[in-house]
């Protein structure tokens, strides 16, 4: 079975803890940003996360665009995502998602885990499968909660985002 892959990391160490403000959307979430190109252990030959994807200008590492991975396949995705947060006491919860078309008014949250924080830093990965199309980006996103479920701006330090699209799903006869 063939797989297509794009691995995307975003690290503060690497880019600056400035170049990953949390910004959150009207839903609560943030969109988790990737820079574009070779960097660490980025991987993208079928050229999911291009710059020029999704717009008539090129897209630039942060804006809301460089957070989102463009199928170049119809198949079956499995999506992963590695995220660390700093250690920060302001925090209760912390939330992330797997969305579809996270840059419209009426995207498709397909997954979302919540977890309570424990001492330290946050230190997190996540799963989830479902069918992927072209011209329907997928994005993560992620949320810090403080009392009253209060938008926190906790500083994130890594983060992974990896889609494997399995192209030749079999039918049955």
């Amino acid at each position: 079975m063939a797989v297509a892959v794009c691995s995307l990391v975003w690290s503060a160490e690497r880019s600056g803890p400035g170049s990953q403000r949390i910004v959150y959307d009207s839903d609560g979430y943030h969109l988790v940003r990737f820079p574009y190109g070779a960097v660490d252990e980025a991987y993208d030959p079928w050229k999911m996360h291009d710059p020029a994807n999704g717009g008539g200008r090129p897209s630039t590492f942060p804006d809301a665009r460089s957070g989102l991975i463009w199928p170049s396949h119809h198949g079956w995705g499995v999506l992963s995502a590695m995220v660390f947060w700093a250690s920060d006491s302001r925090p209760r919860e912390y939330r992330a998602r797997f969305v579809r078309n996270p840059l419209s008014a009426d995207y498709d949250s397909t997954a979302t885990t919540d977890h309570a924080t424990t001492s330290g830093g946050q230190y997190r990965t996540y799963l989830w499968q479902m069918f992927v199309h072209p011209g329907t980006p997928v994005g993560l996103k992620v949320s810090a909660r403080g009392t009253g479920d209060a938008r926190i701006r906790a500083p994130l330090t890594f983060a992974e985002f990896k889609l494997a699209i399995h192209t030749d799903v079999r039918r049955p006869p």
